[in-house]
């Protein structure tokens, strides 16, 4: 794998974070948002990712593993799934929103495990970032070399 490539996989890494904070942002958004029925209800969202690998050279090793010997390169979103776990169901008879039962429901969004899958997915995104500063600052170098 050429030095260069690092820069793919690093700008694939950045998309997928990328993605995943939107996605979490879209949940904290309507965390609070309140409906009368499950089915208009909105329901919390999470990307799904999957790595990319590189498709063997022409030949190959030869080797009785080379199935187990593909490099990455990089990872891509699969799709964006909703959580099917159950909704909160709250008796507020005096809602503007109440059902006739006197119910409203509330997603399936835990705030807290937001915020802590944003943290993660933005030191996820920094490091790309970093990898691809350290792959720069590499090369800058290897120009050098020949001065």
């Amino acid at each position: 794998m050429s030095l260069s490539n690092v820069f793919n996989i690093a700008g694939t890494g950045m998309s997928a974070q990328s993605t995943r904070l939107n996605t979490i942002s879209s949940n904290i958004a309507n965390a609070e948002t309140v409906s009368s029925s499950i089915d208009q209800t909105y329901r919390a969202r999470h990307p799904v990712f999957a790595t990319m690998f590189q498709q063997a050279q022409e030949g190959g090793s030869g080797s009785l593993f080379a199935d187990q010997e593909q490099a990455g390169r990089g990872v891509q979103v699969l799709g964006i799934v909703e959580d099917q776990s159950e909704l909160v169901a709250r008796y507020e008879p005096n809602h503007p929103a109440a059902n006739g039962d006197g119910y409203v429901y509330y997603p399936n969004v835990n705030v807290v495990e937001e915020m802590a899958d944003m943290i993660s997915a933005s030191r996820s995104f920094q490091t790309n970032v970093e990898m691809m500063n350290t792959a720069k600052q590499m090369l800058q170098r290897v120009l050098t070399l020949g001065q």
